[in-house]
């Protein structure tokens, strides 16, 4: 049973066939996560010292990464005793993994294919939750699927998320002709690691696409009641999208420090805002990337573009934090 040691003093032990990841959890080391299935990012760690195989194809590094001595944690398993280097979150207080039961409260079209879906949990509920984690929602059938929370947390004990209709998809089918107030389902999280970090002395920028805006949503909402000495410099929100119609809400006052650049990709007549894509329209404002932190949350290929571009440019590999909605198969 090889142990893993990080560079930040943790190590645990790894049973046949266990990924890093799942090792480091059962151990109660908590590394940095989201998609778990490698094709995001989040979860990347070096290999300093030893031998690891890949158990499936890790979709979210870039060949040069690799070459370098990069794994993703969530499909590796170390064949020796092995050393990485990687986010260091043992002084996160991360809330407990736990499935709860909850009803649905509240269902409303923003978007011909975007539904804000509301979930009440039971009154004796001690869920918790850091703005910008996920939870899986387990609907008829057992079917799982994974939705960011696009509130902060609530005395009404609700979460609020924004479910994107996708064809074919059997958790849509039922969110979109189905679904009926007081539906009981079961959730299980909190889940991932995109939250935020302490901002003090940084520009904070987020950069969103389709329903990537529902963690930013959260992690602004709570931003915008916490204290002073915890805002960063500035903040701005960059989201995304075809057409004006997929920009379904306005963030634009959700934080007094808030500066919201809506950004399509397909130019449209009349439209006065940015064009093209939001790492873009960052890049284009010119900002101090040096003093800048960035949290990306939408398609996974966005996140790998603005990853490559900001830190080309000059932003710090690890002031970029991201969350890639990973679409899930129809059945």
């Amino acid at each position: 049973m090889p142990v893993i040691t990080t560079t930040f003093g943790r190590n645990f032990p790894q049973a046949d066939c266990q990924t890093i990841l799942d090792a480091a959890a059962q151990s109660g080391v908590a590394l940095p996560y989201s998609c778990k299935t490698g094709r995001c990012s989040t979860c990347k760690c070096k290999v300093l010292k030893g031998e690891s195989h890949a158990k499936s194809d890790e979709l979210g590094l870039t060949d040069a990464e690799k070459a370098d001595g990069w794994v993703l944690s969530c499909v590796r398993t170390a064949t020796t005793e092995l050393t990485i280097e990687v986010e260091d979150l043992t002084g996160v207080n991360l809330p407990k993994v736990q499935t709860q039961p909850a009803r649905i409260a509240g269902l409303e079209k923003l978007a011909s294919d975007v539904l804000r879906v509301k979930l009440r949990l039971p009154p004796t509920s001690n869920f918790s939750y850091l703005p910008g984690q996920y939870i899986d929602v387990i609907g008829p059938g057992g079917v799982r699927r994974s939705y960011s929370v696009a509130n902060a947390p609530a005395v009404d004990e609700q979460l609020e998320l924004h479910v994107r209709a996708v064809e074919g998809g059997v958790m849509s089918g039922y969110w979109f002709d189905a679904a009926k107030i007081n539906d009981l389902v079961r959730l299980n999280g909190p889940l991932g690691s995109f939250f935020l970090r302490p901002l003090q002395g940084l520009h904070l920028v987020f950069l969103a696409t389709g329903t990537g805006i529902a963690p930013v949503k959260s992690m602004l909402e709570h931003l915008a009641t916490s204290a002073d000495d915890d805002q960063p410099l500035s903040i701005t929100v960059y989201w995304g999208g075809r057409e004006a119609p997929d920009l379904y809400c306005d963030p634009a006052n959700l934080h007094p420090k808030l500066r919201y650049v809506p950004v399509l990709s397909r130019a449209e007549q009349n439209w006065g805002g940015a064009c093209g894509y939001v790492q873009d329209a960052m890049l284009n404002d010119a900002p101090d990337l040096g003093r800048t932190v960035v949290y990306a949350c939408g398609s996974d290929a966005m996140i790998h573009s603005a990853q490559s571009k900001l830190t080309k440019a000059g932003l710090p590999a690890q002031n970029f934090y991201s969350d890639a909605f990973v679409c899930s198969a129809s059945s």
